[in-house]
């Protein structure tokens, strides 16, 4: 028997022995929800607390998801003052090519228009407006090219991990006529995993939730009453009276292309609690469709809100048994009374409050006088005993404890009662010491 062939058999029995012999625990988590996608999340919007994972490390398409990132960079410029929504932009030849291909999500642009930034905005995030999408980028950085550095930049900035941008609307770069920005390849795409891009709609939404005011317009007109006007009909079909439509949708981004499927990252709030979801490449009964995306991200709303609800673990005042009080040194009491600031409130699931135990960390071991009322010492969180997927971000983590402070202030002692206390200890250590020397004897 050849070598070659020999090796080969070894190794096939070698598998089969591993395979045979692999623990239960290893087989995959189980789909509770069946969501038909090749990655899904859904997350608490307030916490970034992930509720349900599917794949989301897996590097996938985003098609026009990626405009979530270029509203990103436009209200920071908008807020930072560096543009303003009055601001007129003429329309550069680029712009002009891509806004003309009717085949893609496009409001026209006129060669010799101009147009205000707010316009340019409205066509992106309500009708994913391609052209208009460009516009920006070229507002904000000069340049497309210079745009997708800056989008690249401000991933890492955010922490996102998993993610490569090659242009500002998320096209193929084959359809935007050999104009792609440069260091790109003919036919790039950008990609992102879903956790990435559930985490930049965290920031999306908490650094500028003003962003929902106009990602919620279920349908509106480009330059209403002007020769030029069009009807943007709102792609996220779960906006009120659309063809989808699901009660307290208002946003984000919906995305498809022949290589990302049909993407979708909505956020829906009731009854004080909001979520986020991602679906990636979403099909129904094993087809991709306009519709799967949304019936997908229907299972996990559904899911979310007839599960979870807002409670409140801990009042405020509260504090563990091990945790009462603190030392002061050179106070005129010798310690404080400590307790959380605020009621610890959390989105959690129906009848698991007793699978959250809290854990308190403490900053500080003493603390000297003087001291004030409501100095933190220390903050609390809760354990979750069961499946735990973590946090989307560090400072989602951070919003799900309270901080301990002290309850009351404790004034400096005076010179006097400082010497007389020091006194004291002085006897009572050497009063320990001679009693454990006496001990010692016998």
């Amino acid at each position: 028997m050849k070598t070659w062939y020999k090796s080969f058999i070894i190794s096939i029995v070698a598998m089969f022995l591993f395979l045979v012999t692999l623990p239960q625990n290893t087989k995959a988590e189980e789909d509770v929800l069946n969501i038909e996608a090749d990655a899904a999340i859904l997350v608490e919007a307030e916490t970034g607390k992930i509720l349900y994972q599917k794949n989301i490390d897996a590097v996938l398409g985003i098609a026009s998801m990626t405009k979530m990132m270029t509203e990103y960079l436009l209200l920071e410029a908008i807020h930072e003052g560096r543009v303003k929504w009055d601001q007129e932009y003429a329309v550069s030849e680029y712009v002009y090519k891509i806004s003309q291909k009717r085949d893609l999500s496009n409001v026209p642009l006129r060669k010799d228009g101009k147009y205000t930034v707010r316009e340019l905005y409205e066509a992106m995030a309500i009708y994913s407006a391609n052209g208009a999408t460009v516009a920006i980028a070229e507002i904000v950085g000069g340049s497309e090219t210079n745009f997708v550095k800056m989008m690249n930049e401000k991933a890492k900035e955010l922490g996102l991990k998993d993610y490569k941008f090659v242009n500002a609307t998320g096209l193929n770069n084959k359809d935007l006529g050999g104009l792609h920005p440069a260091g790109s390849g003919d036919n790039e795409e950008n990609v992102m995993s879903a956790r990435a891009v559930a985490t930049l709609a965290y920031h999306l939404y908490h650094e500028f939730p003003e962003i929902l005011e106009t990602a919620s317009i279920p349908r509106k007109y480009f330059r209403e009453g002007t020769d030029d006007q069009i009807k943007m009909d709102n792609w996220n079909w779960m906006l009120p009276g659309l063809v989808a439509a699901y009660e307290g949708v208002d946003g984000i981004k919906t995305g498809y292309t022949e290589f990302a499927g049909y993407c979708f990252t909505g956020t829906a709030e009731r009854n004080g609690m909001r979520f986020i979801t991602v679906v990636m490449n979403a099909k129904t009964n094993g087809k991709g469709t306009h519709l799967s995306r949304f019936e997908q991200t229907r299972k996990m709303l559904d899911y979310a809100f007839s599960n979870y609800t807002v409670q409140q673990l801990y009042p405020k005042d509260y504090m563990t048994k091990k945790h009462k009080t603190i030392i002061v040194q050179k106070g005129k009491e010798k310690e404080v009374s400590i307790a959380t600031k605020q009621p610890l409130s959390l989105v959690i699931k129906r009848g698991e409050e007793k699978k959250y135990k809290p854990v308190v960390v403490m900053e500080k071991e003493t603390l000297t006088a003087p001291v004030k009322k409501g100095q933190k010492v220390g903050y609390m969180y809760v354990k979750y005993e069961g499946t735990d997927y973590g946090y989307l971000t560090k400072e989602g983590e951070k919003a799900a404890q309270v901080d301990i402070v002290t309850k009351q202030a404790v004034e400096k002692a005076n010179g006097f009662v400082l010497a007389m206390r020091a006194i004291g200890e002085l006897f009572s250590d050497i009063w320990h010491g001679a009693s454990n020397a006496i001990k010692g004897l016998f």
